[in-house]
This record gives C-alpha cells, sequence and structure tokens, in this order.
C-alpha cells in the first residue's frame, strides 16, 4: 500500500509539473506571436507635470528622494514602437524628454536622434514643453513632425520660445481633427478624441492608439468622467488597454489647495464608476499620471495594494503592450 501510495503521490506531482510546464509554454508562446507583430507601446514615464521629486515639496514622499539625489520617475509619456517598420513616435514632449526619446530610439537601434512624430495632448507644462530640447540651442533637430489639435498648433505658433521651433524648421506641426482617423503605417492608426480639461491656452486631446490586433486608450489628464460627453465605461469595453488619469488618490493629499482649481478623477472614484465592470474589464485600466504625492507611486502603500487587489494596474516605467 505505501508503494502504491508513493507512486501516486509522485505521479500527481509530476502531472501538475507538466500542467504548469504547458501553462508557462502558452504564455511564452502568446508573448512571442504578439512580438511577432512587432508593434508595442512602451511607457516611458508615469508622473504629474512636476515630476518626482516635486520642485519645493518638503514631504517625506520627496525628502527622501531629494536626499538620494537621484530618482528613477519620470513625467508621464508612452512610446509607440514598429520594429518592422523601424519607426518609432512619443507621447507627450515632457522635462524628461531627453531620457525619454534616448530610450525610445535605442528601442529599435535607431541612428535617427529623433522619433518620427509626437503626440501632443494638450499646453500644460510637462505635456510640451520638452518641445524645447529640439531647438537650436540644443538639438536643433529638422522638420520633427508634432501632431496637435487646432489650439494648440496656435498656441504653438503664436509663443515663443515655441514659435521660433517653428519658423526655424526645429518642428513641423501637423494639425489633427477629433475623431478623424490618421495612418501611420500599414499598421498604425491614430484617432484624437477631445478631453474636458483646463483649457487655459488649448484645448485637450486623448488618443486612440490601434495596432496590428490591438487597441489603446491614452488619457492622462480629465477633469472629472462626468464632464465628458462620453461613457468612459463604453469606451473601455472597446479597447484592450485603457492609460488613464489617476493624478490624485483622494482629496486628502494636498491641504490648502482648492481641489476644486485642479480637478482631476480621485482614483477612488474612477473605482468606484468601474465597479460594475467585469474583471476581464477591470484588467485593461492601467492608471498612470500620479502626483508625486500620490501613494500609488509606492508599491508598498496600502493604496498601491488596494488597488492592484481589486483588479487594476498600476502603470510601471518599461513596461511593454503590444498592439
Amino acid at each position: 500500500m505505501r508503494l502504491v501510495f508513493s507512486l501516486i503521490v509522485v505521479l500527481m506531482f509530476l502531472s501538475c509539473g507538466r500542467k504548469e510546464t504547458t501553462q508557462q509554454k502558452v504564455i511564452e508562446n502568446v508573448d512571442v506571436q504578439e512580438s511577432k507583430l512587432g508593434v508595442y507601446l512602451q511607457i516611458l514615464g508615469t508622473t504629474q507635470d512636476g515630476g518626482s521629486p516635486h520642485t519645493g515639496c518638503q514631504k517625506e514622499c520627496c525628502r527622501v528622494l531629494f536626499l538620494a539625489g537621484k530618482s528613477d520617475r519620470k513625467v508621464v509619456s508612452l512610446g509607440l514602437v514598429s520594429t518592422k517598420t523601424n519607426q518609432t513616435w512619443l507621447f507627450e514632449a515632457t522635462p524628461d524628454l531627453p531620457f525619454q526619446m534616448q530610450v525610445l530610439q535605442k528601442e529599435i537601434g535607431s541612428t535617427s536622434k529623433t522619433p518620427n512624430g509626437i503626440f501632443l495632448t494638450h499646453a500644460h507644462i510637462g505635456h510640451y514643453t520638452g518641445l524645447m530640447f529640439l531647438g537650436r540651442e540644443v538639438m536643433n533637430s529638422k522638420n520633427v513632425s508634432v501632431y496637435v489639435l487646432p489650439r494648440m498648433k496656435s498656441f504653438i505658433e503664436s509663443n515663443g520660445p515655441w514659435s521660433q521651433l517653428v519658423d526655424l524648421k526645429n518642428i513641423e506641426l501637423k494639425q489633427l481633427k477629433s475623431d478623424s482617423v490618421i495612418q501611420l503605417n500599414a499598421k498604425i492608426r491614430i484617432t484624437p478624441i477631445s478631453i474636458p480639461h483646463r483649457d487655459e491656452f488649448s484645448e485637450t486631446a486623448g488618443f486612440l492608439i490601434s495596432g496590428p490586433s490591438k487597441t489603446a486608450l491614452f488619457i492622462p489628464d480629465i477633469d472629472k468622467w462626468k464632464k465628458w460627453n462620453r461613457n468612459i465605461n463604453e469606451f473601455i469595453a472597446k479597447v484592450d488597454y485603457a492609460f488613464l488619469d489617476a493624478t490624485f488618490y483622494d482629496e486628502t493629499e494636498i491641504p490648502g489647495r482648492k481641489m476644486s482649481e485642479i480637478p482631476h478623477p480621485f482614483v477612488k472614484e474612477s473605482m468606484q464608476r468601474f465597479d460594475t465592470l467585469s474583471e476581464a474589464l477591470k484588467k485593461k485600466i492601467i492608471f498612470i499620471h500620479m502626483n508625486h504625492t500620490n501613494p500609488l507611486l509606492d508599491r508598498t502603500s496600502i493604496q498601491y495594494q488596494l488597488v492592484i487587489k481589486n483588479g487594476y494596474h498600476i502603470a510601471k516605467n518599461g513596461d511593454r503592450y503590444f498592439l
């Protein structure tokens, strides 16, 4: 009997081992199949415009980073890579553009110092001021395509020093139209979407990024979901990935500031709104664009663990999402 029992245990162990190996092979095969498509998004930055550590911040969340003298946190940005055509595009021109552009171009071993194009969402400092590095004081680049909605185009053309980039042909502005598809190559399409936000200097765009087999939604900034004339829950159902505004976790992060002056959907609010979604739909959501005070930047925080437990994802530098 002992011999039989021992044989059963061994067989069960071997059976479990084979099952795990098979599952691992399936996962690896999926990755291989997706990578063969040659199109993916790479997260190049996750923080809000001011970065982390944040200028003037004396809180513990910044103090430790200032003492260290360095931080690997970068302002929100996505890189779009097409390996088969040796092309790259950048979403947002942040103050961290030199590092982000270097990482992006290295992805394809490109001899070009600049991507094939840069898409801008709006005229808040963390989303366009990186254009300065393309000017004659730095790169003196030549005709880098910069995709913008009409008011953003007018803002750049009418205000220095940005207008100098146009005059010297460091950049070439490409005007977009909301809900109109542009074809970047045979496999990649981009659709700009109008987003309600504090539009002091320009309108605000979100982007629908479509690859050979999957689609991503990129909305790093929005005032409140209820202010949008579209249903974000329905949008999430139609895409494969949704990179969504997570500037603040809740209303307690910035004492002394009127949160109504810097409206964003608190992560806590977003989770309540998305609570009725299925587990499969929740897995599509990747929270991004986090303020330096946001506890989601700390993987050991209770809030971080709660978001993950609830079935969502939190953006991390270097993560890839195949399209």
